[in-house]
């Protein structure tokens, strides 16, 4: 019988819609425990995950039959049906189109799930502008700056 061998791990932010600081403390460990049971029904492995109000980090081990723009299209609709049912804000939740995706070693992931753990305490020094166009750059991935705007917001947006 033919078999696959394969560790993948995939760090994952996706942001309120215009960056908008909408997850608030009371409700985003419901939140984040509701997008677990998404990641887990995917038959699919949720490492760490945690943010800010205006945005998300999760880690997640995929198997390699995985379509990862499915798995996050899912947990992108199923959250945001979720807020909305629960009546967590007082204003229409959205997630903002696109996403960020970038591999991670194994031998990585003690410090990403660090990294994930520990996002209020980055932010209160570091914008989000400022630490994903650091992912993008540390990654290797290639941008044009105009495209970023709306996904990270003007660039004098507060530390959020």
């Amino acid at each position: 019988m033919a078999g696959y061998f394969a560790q993948i791990y995939i760090h994952l932010v996706f942001v309120v819609k215009y960056r908008r600081p909408l997850i608030d403390a009371s409700w985003e460990d419901e939140l984040y425990k509701y997008i677990t049971g998404i990641i887990q029904g995917k038959n699919q492995w949720l490492i760490a995950i945690n943010g800010m109000p205006d945005h998300v980090h999760i880690l997640i081990g995929i198997r390699p039959s995985c379509c990862l723009s499915d798995l996050i299209r899912e947990i992108k609709k199923a959250s945001n049906a979720f807020i909305q049912e629960k009546g967590f804000c007082r204003t229409k939740f959205q997630w903002q189109a696109g996403y960020g995706a970038f591999s991670c070693r194994y031998s990585d992931i003690d410090d990403l799930v660090s990294y994930i753990k520990n996002q209020k305490e980055r932010h209160r020094r570091k914008s989000f502008r400022s630490e994903f166009k650091e992912m993008l750059e540390v990654g290797k991935v290639e941008f044009e700056e105009r495209y970023l705007e709306d996904w990270l917001g003007p660039k004098n947006t507060p530390h959020l």
